[in-house]
């Protein structure tokens, strides 16, 4: 009865939650009707299901933390704008999933079904309270995004990235279990964030060697999920052999999800004034600041490019978690990660988009595309340079702002390194930039289907790049009023 009465008192804090429930509820139903013309139905429900999901989010916005469902779930501010992330992620997609599906003419009823159970993960990640409900929200994530990376069944590159994805994420959930199990013992049997932090305090065993190695397995067990180096192995070959709308959704989808538990585990349970896990994941920050934009600069394929370029650029955003709340590490992380979810959503529209028209991905096959599609070319451009930190667009003010907290929480090695290697990344952004303008026309390019801008075309993806170039280039403008809005986050 108590479990009843907690449901009918919480269950508006999850309504963004329900709509996606109705929302899987409705495809199956519809797809059992057979009703013709499926295809823009779904995609015009999916859109306002999730435009909703985002408008109730915006009007729970409260200065407030609420333990709902018995404390299985916390809802405050810092959650719910992860969780406004995730959905802002989401609605980007829908549009390259339709132009993909009409593309390969793939059922697409499943398709947005394990998106949208991906997609519910994630929300009920941010919001998990206790280790049993992390875990239970990690793998319906992790399940549908193996089901989705594989979802191209006869293409052997999809099926060789779904087994390495399976079995890497598998390996991973596995470690970060065992993190969790030693944390379960070493407090005494409690499975919410704040009473393991409190009976960790209280029994004095934040200095001992069993939660040292807790934090170890958690760290690693996480830096799995954010594709950090070494743990990185799976995500080239995820980029490059799983469908490109789907690679784009988890490439800040679960890095979105991803940095909020790290955050409150790392923060809240193994003690935020800790140097352990600190010095852990500063390590893995320079690691994968170095080797991704190193390896990026060696890379033919734009989804393996934009693979070691996602391993280098959650190593920046790591520097936000490693400054702490103090010196509004996390405000710079959050600001970035807004950023990032457009720049990068952006490069991988437009790299959809000329795939479908050319067939290929290779960099090489986009030389001269700027005579063909001036537009759809700038559009790649902006988002491109933005990855890259050019001023005046919004990457710049994202890393400025980034690398400010860093340093003003004195880590000045990895601030250093992080500049460096981000000075090094414009380098293989500008590559690319090179064959867009080059005078030579490949064959791809001169069989380049398309229309003559991005206004004038009816591909519902053109929606996407329009909104992500946008968002790349002007957004940067307004970072001082997110900062007085994010700082105020309890």
């Amino acid at each position: 009865m108590k479990e009843l009465s907690s449901f009918v008192t919480d269950w508006n804090l999850i309504l963004p939650e329900f709509s996606l429930i109705f929302g899987i509820i409705f495809f199956l139903a519809v797809d059992l009707l057979s009703i013709k013309k499926k295809k823009y139905l779904f995609y015009h429900t999916s859109l306002i299901i999730l435009a909703v999901a985002i408008l109730i989010i915006s009007i729970e916005w409260n200065e407030n933390r609420i333990l709902a469902f018995n404390g299985t779930l916390q809802i405050n501010n810092f959650n719910n704008i992860f969780r406004l992330f995730i959905l802002i992620c989401s609605f980007l997609c829908i549009p390259l999933t339709l132009e993909y599906i009409k593309y390969t003419k793939l059922p697409i009823t499943e398709f947005l079904v394990f998106l949208f159970i991906a997609t519910l993960g994630s929300l009920f990640l941010c919001s998990a309270n206790d280790l049993l409900s992390i875990f239970i929200a990690l793998e319906c994530l992790s399940l549908s995004s193996y089901l989705l990376a594989g979802y191209t069944k006869r293409d052997i590159r999809s099926n060789e990235a779904t087994m390495k994805y399976l079995l890497m994420g598998g390996a991973s959930s596995s470690i970060l279990v065992y993190g969790f199990s030693l944390l379960y013992g070493l407090s005494g049997g409690k499975i919410q964030l704040q009473e393991i932090a409190t009976e960790l305090f209280n029994n004095q065993m934040y200095d001992s060697i069993a939660v040292f190695l807790a934090t170890i397995f958690i760290v690693v067990g996480i830096g799995f999920k954010l594709s950090l180096v070494p743990f990185h192995q799976w995500t080239p070959d995820v980029y490059e052999g799983s469908p490109t709308p789907v690679v784009a959704f988890l490439s800040v989808t679960s890095k979105v999800a991803g940095l909020n538990l790290a955050t409150r585990i790392l923060t809240i349970t193994l003690n935020d004034s800790s140097n352990e896990w600190r010095i852990l994941l500063g390590i893995l920050a320079i690691s994968s600041m170095i080797l991704g934009n190193l390896i990026a600069t060696t890379q033919k394929s734009m989804k393996r490019m934009l693979a070691y370029s996602s391993i280098s650029q959650i190593g920046y955003i790591i520097i936000g978690i490693v400054a702490g709340k103090i010196n509004d590490g996390h405000a710079s992380m959050i600001i970035y990660m807004f950023f990032y979810i457009f720049m990068n959503l952006g490069t991988f529209a437009c790299t959809i988009l000329v795939s479908l028209r050319t067939g290929t991905d290779n960099i090489r096959d986009y030389t001269g595309l700027y005579r063909k599609d001036p537009l759809l070319a700038f559009s790649l451009i902006l988002c491109l340079l933005s990855l890259g930190g050019i001023p005046p667009l919004s990457g710049f003010f994202g890393k400025l702002y980034l690398f400010w907290t860093g340093w003003k929480s004195g880590l000045y090695f990895l601030v250093s390194v992080g500049i460096i290697t981000s000075i090094f990344s414009i380098y293989y952004y500008l590559k690319i930039i090179k064959v867009l303008f080059d005078r030579r026309v490949t064959t791809y390019i001169k069989d380049y289907k398309g229309s003559a801008g991005l206004t004038d075309s009816k591909d519902s993806i053109e929606i996407t790049i329009i909104i992500c170039v946008l968002g790349s280039t002007f957004l940067g403008i307004f970072i001082n009023p997110f900062i007085q809005i994010i700082e105020k986050i309890p």
